[in-house]
């Protein structure tokens, strides 16, 4: 009997690759033959992030699609990158289906794809193939998507996704709550990538009544009332890195893994960890005075400025003057990191997977969310599990030197919050561990892909 084989397709974005897979290798364990299959230039960053892809094609086949787009500079513009999802890689996505099981190797029993981007999963009914969707955000995000035709129906948004009205949308008292000016498709680059987004969510309502399993990158003990709402959404995570590399895989960039050692050498509780994704970009001023307030701070920190964003200059002296207590990286082992006794605290861009990370391991937060479901996310940190603090920007939209290093000294100095964090980082290994509501919910999924 033929072993299962399940293509797993990812939305084209770091913080959706790594979770997927996390899961892929997961399944791998359990003798289930993964097809993992990104855009050619994903695929190339990953080959070239980790020396013979970190062992990686030895456990899973890497296989890549074209995007449809001509040059870097292309995939630079949000409404060409966003568009290629919608235009191009279905049909990629289908010939390449169509290829593998015309062929002599073992036929596609599964479809595992992100939430995100549900043609894939019609892709999979059309052709007769099983199909499950994993969501890498959090539950309450995919519940607000779900929402969509009801928050049209209030008269929230209309039919293309625009607010009509400045409110703040919170689905039950202990969700988190968030502007409609922040809604996950009001808040990503420019109107083109607006739509786009908003066309995909749209499509991927009807998309996910297709799907057989809802999986979701969450667990029931950070996100009750929201797998409540939807009891079809199954949580699956926090997936995180139990492999045997010890380290996230899927990286687009390599990691720095000095930077362990130079943590090794800092006291317990010390470091201040600065890390805002793969997508962030900061003005030079904003840029600089960040820069300030981690001198003025007078404490270690550790902070990964990717190459794009090192092109901004530095305060004049500013290198120098914090070279024996700061750290700069292009990219670093997150998950290493926050796991890591001399971290103190994060300040964080909001992505759901660092905010996994941080509670997972107990670190509070300092809130400086960028775009899309980041600011759902703070809600989540500041309002309802109340382990961590929001940096506000002033009245010209800066989040100024002052507020940074105030809101440093608060969070470290907070120790009702501190506590919290521990408590919550508990609450965590309850799900995943033996017996627990996301084990369990695995455990099934495997045992329903290997029948």
């Amino acid at each position: 009997m033929a072993r299962p084989h399940v293509m797993v397709v990812p939305y084209p974005a770091q913080g959706h690759v790594i979770p997927l897979m996390e899961l892929s290798l997961l399944l791998v364990k359990q003798g289930i033959k993964i097809t993992f299959v990104n855009t050619k230039e994903n695929h190339d960053r990953i080959m070239s992030a980790s020396p013979c892809g970190d062992g990686l094609q030895s456990q899973i086949c890497l296989v890549w699609i074209s995007d449809g787009l001509e040059s870097s500079e292309e995939r630079k513009r949000p409404g060409k990158s966003s568009g290629t999802v919608l235009k191009v890689m279905p049909e990629k996505v289908e010939e390449l289906i169509e290829c593998i099981n015309g062929s002599e190797s073992e036929k596609i029993t599964c479809v595992l794809a992100d939430q995100s981007i549900g043609w894939a999963l019609d892709i999979a009914e059309k052709k007769g193939i099983r199909r499950a969707a994993f969501c890498p955000a959090s539950a309450a995000q995919l519940v607000l998507g779900l929402s969509i035709p009801h928050l049209i129906d209030n008269g929230i948004i209309d039919k293309d996704g625009n607010p009509i009205n400045k409110k703040v949308i919170q689905l039950s008292p202990t969700m988190p709550s968030v502007s409609t000016e922040k809604l996950v498709w009001v808040c990503v680059g420019n109107k083109t990538t607006q739509k786009h987004i908003f066309q995909l969510m749209v499509k991927n309502i009807n998309s996910m009544k297709k799907t057989e399993w809802l999986l979701c990158n969450s667990t029931n003990e950070l996100e009750p009332a929201a797998f409540s709402m939807a009891p079809e959404i199954l949580p699956i995570g926090p997936l995180l890195s139990c492999n045997q590399f010890g380290h996230s895989l899927g990286n687009f960039w390599p990691q720095d893994l000095t930077c362990l050692k130079w943590l090794d050498q800092q006291l317990p509780c010390s470091v201040i960890y600065v890390a805002f994704g793969s997508f962030t970009t900061f003005s030079t001023a904003q840029f600089q005075e960040l820069c300030l307030a981690l001198e003025l701070s007078n404490r270690p920190f550790l902070w990964v400025v990717q190459p794009e964003g090192s092109k901004i200059a530095y305060p004049e002296g500013f290198v120098e003057r914090v070279a024996d207590r700061g750290r700069m990286v292009g990219w670093s082992p997150q998950q290493k990191i926050l796991r890591h006794p001399s971290v103190a605290c994060f300040i964080s861009h909001c992505g759901w997977n660092s905010i996994l990370e941080s509670v997972s391991n107990g670190i509070p937060v300092l809130c400086w969310p960028y775009f899309a479901d980041q600011f759902l996310n703070r809600s989540y940190v500041c309002d309802v599990w109340k382990v961590g603090l929001r940096l506000e920007p002033n009245g010209s939209g800066m989040i100024t030197e002052g507020e940074i290093k105030i809101k440093i000294q608060q969070i470290l100095n907070d120790e009702q919050l501190k506590a919290r964090a521990g408590d919550f980082k508990e609450k965590v290994q309850i799900g995943t561990g033996q017996g627990g509501l996301s084990n369990k919910n695995l455990d099934s999924f495997i045992s329903w892909i290997k029948t």
